[in-house]
């Protein structure tokens, strides 16, 4: 059996990667594969990391072999129901928490939760909000659901359409939303770990923009005054998304940057 170092420089795989999946396999820390480096790998956490090798090199993601991605500070499940959780999405929840105020207590529901990453990580952050979590996936909301649980962040779910399953009476101090925003016909619908990712959380298969326009036209009624309805999208969409913010009566419309000086989070206030 080779050593763990040799396993190390067996695949072709970055170095990061490779040790990210041995430590996964054999359950040990960087420090603790480097004290044990020479050691040689039992036969069966060479065979299991010889099998999430190859399925990496295939292209597969690291996050769903390794069933769990970071999240502002926190690991999250994940799987292939649900989006890798991003950090551009942490803008996001930055600008709710700035502009709902994690010391009062607030209603905030996020709409396409997904993994759960924007709704449990509110209800951390801000544990005087009432989170509710939207999506239209059971598969989706069973991971989400779990990683509340794994976390202990009080979150509660509805499964359906975004706002459609939430009770009537049911008014917001913020909406938020990372919905499908890629253009059906996109190149990077078949690239790297987005081939991966369940479609129907990238795309809307039209121009990108027709979950953004039916979040756009229905979320303000759901709004309490001085509420907020925020949004993550593409980087060439800042536009167009504030277009249709003011188009719903929204005020104080705004679009924020991400690191990499890219439109990402529209935002606006209803009156």
């Amino acid at each position: 059996m080779p050593t763990l170092n040799d396993a190390l420089r067996h695949f072709e795989l970055p170095r990061l990667e490779a040790r990210l999946l041995l430590s996964h396999v054999t359950g040990l820390s960087h420090a603790g594969m480097v004290s044990a480096g020479a050691d040689e790998l039992p036969a069966a956490q060479w065979q299991a990391f010889s099998q999430l090798a190859s399925r990496r090199l295939a292209g597969e993601p690291v996050a769903y072999l390794l069933g769990w991605r970071e999240f502002y500070g926190r690991e999250f499940a994940v799987s292939p129901a649900v989006l890798i959780p991003r950090p551009e999405t942490e803008h996001l929840v930055e600008a709710v928490l700035d502009k709902v105020g994690r010391k009062r207590a607030a209603n905030v529901v996020d709409l396409g939760t997904g993994s759960g990453i924007i709704a449990c990580t509110l209800a951390l952050e801000a544990p005087q909000w009432q989170l509710s979590a939207v999506d239209l996936s059971p598969a989706a909301l069973a991971v989400a659901q779990g990683n509340a649980a794994n976390l202990g962040a009080a979150v509660l779910f509805y499964q359906g359409s975004w706002l459609t399953p939430l009770p009537e009476s049911m008014r917001f101090d913020a909406i938020v939303s990372n919905p499908p925003y890629i253009e059906r016909h996109d190149h990077h619908l078949a690239e790297g770990d987005v081939r991966f990712e369940p479609r129907m959380a990238l795309t809307d298969e039209h121009d990108g923009l027709a979950c953004l326009r039916e979040i756009a036209a229905t979320a303000p009624a759901r709004l309490l005054p001085g509420g907020w309805l925020l949004v993550e999208h593409g980087y060439d969409q800042g536009a167009a998304c504030r277009e249709l913010f003011a188009a719903a009566g929204l005020q104080q419309v705004a679009t924020l940057p991400d690191l990499a000086g890219n439109d990402r989070v529209t935002l606006g206030n209803k009156p």
